[in-house]
């Protein structure tokens, strides 16, 4: 595929991955604090658990929620679904453009392990699927049955996938199949478990017959799962641009910071939104400040002993910069990936390495998210030598 078509693609899959993903993000958020607010009123229609007044772009808004269904189903039944099945294949074709086609620069780095494009590939998908199919099964066990040890559970799932991700990819490439894990958790919850349990309370109602309980029961409980996974994956999602996450040594550490901090904040506003008192949820704040107060300490910025004062030539960065930075970041690219240097970033003089100093240091010494998948086999000395070289000017 040319770059420029593989540019195209990137570009109307992002927006599109975009667009459906904040809807469904937004469906979730309000649906959640829908439920919160509910309240158990003197006069309500039979079977409904309670109700909601609203005001919003100068309209005011009365909301039923019913126990289970009421009697009849209503012509104008709407589905929630289709923004959640959307999110996941456009983020889908972004993985397929982004890393599968480029599996050696973008999700394999040689150095973490040797995996040609094929065998990366299918990890990647073995993991999704695999990701769902253990999550749903701890979900249908006795664990689903107790809230809390069900979310520790996935906690530490997540985190034992993110462990073992960062040490089969690249950093970008473990991050983001992070985000694709969950976000194929949430797929499927809505595709596999929220949709189908609707359908058969529907079901009931064709046939008049009562509609069981459960249904709604378990949809409710995946649901909440997906609302509080949300923040978290965002991250997740965003983190290419971030090789202060991305290239830590131990990025899973990060990964379970960013669960804790996601599920803490997404807990205060659930609670909020629903009526708690501060001091009843204020409990939240501190661990969410606590673990993001980690994840900075642990990716700040640190003098490599083998840097300090060390003497480095001119010609030396000039070597290393033109094997391993200039195919990519030049005016006019040798990378096949490239028709143009990336952010239009050139490195084709010192001049030009002087003025990007501390991208070059970010990507290429302090992390290894440059080269792209080590493509070109940068040694942690060539690193150390730029980054003395830097240090120094």
């Amino acid at each position: 595929m040319s770059a420029f078509i593989a540019d195209w693609l990137n570009i109307l899959l992002r927006w599109a991955h975009l667009v459906v993903g904040i809807t469904w993000i937004g469906t979730s958020f309000y649906f959640i604090a829908l439920d919160l607010s509910l309240r158990a009123r003197e006069k309500m229609n039979p079977g409904v658990f309670g109700t909601a007044w609203q005001v919003h772009g100068g309209g005011f808004y009365q909301v039923e929620k019913y126990t289970v269904a009421p009697e009849a189903l209503p012509e104008d039944l709407q589905w929630f679904k289709w923004d959640a099945y959307l999110t996941w294949v456009t983020g889908f074709g972004l993985l397929l453009t982004q890393y599968y086609f480029n599996a050696s620069a973008y999700l394999i780095d040689k150095s973490v392990l040797d995996l040609r494009p094929g065998e990366a590939i299918l990890i990647s998908l073995l993991t999704m699927g695999g990701g769902w199919f253990l999550y749903d099964r701890v979900c249908r066990s006795r664990i689903g049955q107790n809230t809390a040890l069900l979310a520790i559970v996935v906690f530490l799932g997540i985190v034992a996938a993110s462990y073992m991700l960062t040490n089969v990819y690249s950093g970008r490439g473990a991050f983001i199949h992070v985000g694709a894990l969950v976000g194929t958790i949430m797929a499927c919850n809505v595709f596999m478990i929220i949709v189908p349990n609707q359908r058969k309370i529907v079901a009931s109602l064709l046939k008049g017959e009562a509609a069981d309980p459960k249904y709604g029961k378990i949809g409710k409980q995946r649901s909440v799962h997906n609302n509080y996974l949300t923040l978290p994956v965002l991250v997740m999602m965003v983190s290419n641009h971030y090789p202060l996450l991305t290239g830590h040594p131990h990025s899973w550490l990060l990964v379970a910071l960013i669960l804790v901090i996601g599920a803490m904040v997404r807990h205060f506003i659930n609670r909020h939104e629903g009526g708690d008192h501060f001091r009843e949820i204020s409990w939240t704040l501190p661990i969410a400040a606590i673990a993001l107060v980690i994840a900075i300490l642990m990716t700040a910025p640190r003098v490599d002993p083998a840097m300090a004062g060390r003497a480095v030539a001119d010609a030396d960065v000039t070597a290393i910069v033109r094997t391993h930075c200039v195919a990519c970041h030049a005016a006019t690219p040798t990378h096949e990936g490239f028709t143009e240097a990336p952010k239009g970033i050139m490195l084709e003089s010192l001049e030009d390495v002087r003025r990007y100093a501390a991208l070059v240091d970010m990507q290429a010494v302090k992390s290894e998210a440059m080269p792209l998948g080590n493509e070109t086999g940068m040694t942690e000395d060539e690193r150390h030598i730029l980054g003395a070289w830097i240090a120094g000017q």
